[in-house]
């Protein structure tokens, strides 16, 4: 069964990697992974109807939640993890489950991912409920512990998303919206952390940027939400604040200062000419959302 899963396929193009010199060693690395983004775009199509889905629920008190076993749940919990600090969300707005708990971030339990009933406990100790969107991670497409949790969610009447690297997997069966790029067999036969992992990792960034974006946590390309909590940050804040607002940085400093180091409120500050009670009215009135607070069309339309 595993030996004709693509990812568990012997790569005819690396077959003599470990007697080649070191150069010729990476390069081939470098040249399989060369494959991995093309894999990526045929599945552009099911990704944006994914962050469609996605937006939908967080705009209407949902949750996102990635779950997985071994290198899918670290990068479930890895990207997940990196939204707070990116985009200036709540920390529980996008969860990362990885089978085994956090003791499996930095070291194996295999024996965890066969059990998908653990799947189901593991989601329902988070509180998931039919308003929030399930994400399962499953390079193979069939780990149980990601198959449990994926049947459950759609029992709920959740979204449900499946990623796998494998064509017409049984986990992009279950699930609601299936994302399956294939980039092929691994450097190292059933290495999944390698092109697998890549390819996976693709994913999940436009899952969540592309649903920060549509949620008006950017403008233009600027990542408005960042918060000025040490040095780099208060420098990358003030960029924002004087390429968004059309100043030069000694005035984006001062209207940093102005608006309670709030980077949207200070850009509005900016563009409308008006106080920070103001501006900060402004955009609650709006949901957040500069542009929509500039009275600029709707984005994403």
């Amino acid at each position: 069964m595993l030996q004709r899963l693509l990812t568990e396929q012997v790569n005819p193009n690396t077959a003599s990697i470990d007697a080649v010199p070191t150069a010729e060693v990476v390069r081939l690395i470098n040249e399989e992974d060369r494959r991995v983004a093309d894999s990526v775009t045929a599945e552009l199509g099911p990704i944006a109807t994914a962050v469609d889905a996605i937006v939908e629920r967080l705009r209407n008190g949902g949750r996102l939640f990635y779950i997985g076993a071994g290198t899918s749940g670290r990068l479930g919990v890895l990207d997940a993890s990196e939204c707070p600090p990116t985009f200036h969300v709540p920390p529980d707005l996008v969860q990362g489950i990885i089978a085994g708990g956090e003791l499996a971030l930095s070291r194996a339990t295999e024996a965890s991912e066969d059990d998908p009933a653990a799947g189901v406990g593991d989601l329902s100790a988070r509180g998931f409920t039919a308003r929030d969107v399930l994400v399962g991670i499953a390079a193979s497409g069939r780990t149980p512990y990601v198959l449990g949790a994926i049947d459950h969610a759609r029992s709920l009447g959740a979204v449900t998303i499946g990623v796998s690297c494998t064509p017409d997997s049984e986990l992009s069966r279950r699930a609601a919206i299936a994302i399956e790029p294939k980039p092929g067999p691994e450097v190292v036969a059933g290495s999944t952390r390698l092109k697998a992992g890549t390819a996976t990792k693709l994913v999940l960034n436009m899952l969540t940027t592309a649903s920060m974006i549509r949620l008006g946590h950017v403008y233009g390309n600027l990542m408005v939400n960042v918060q000025p909590t040490n040095g780099k940050l208060e420098d990358r804040a003030v960029r924002i604040i004087a390429a968004a607002a059309g100043v030069d940085s000694e005035r984006a400093a001062d209207l940093l200062a102005q608006s309670g180091r709030h980077v949207k409120t200070a850009i509005l500050m900016a563009r409308l000419r008006c106080t920070r009670e103001e501006a900060a009215g402004r955009l609650a009135a709006h949901g957040g959302s500069i542009a929509a607070a500039l009275g600029e069309p709707p984005r994403g339309a």
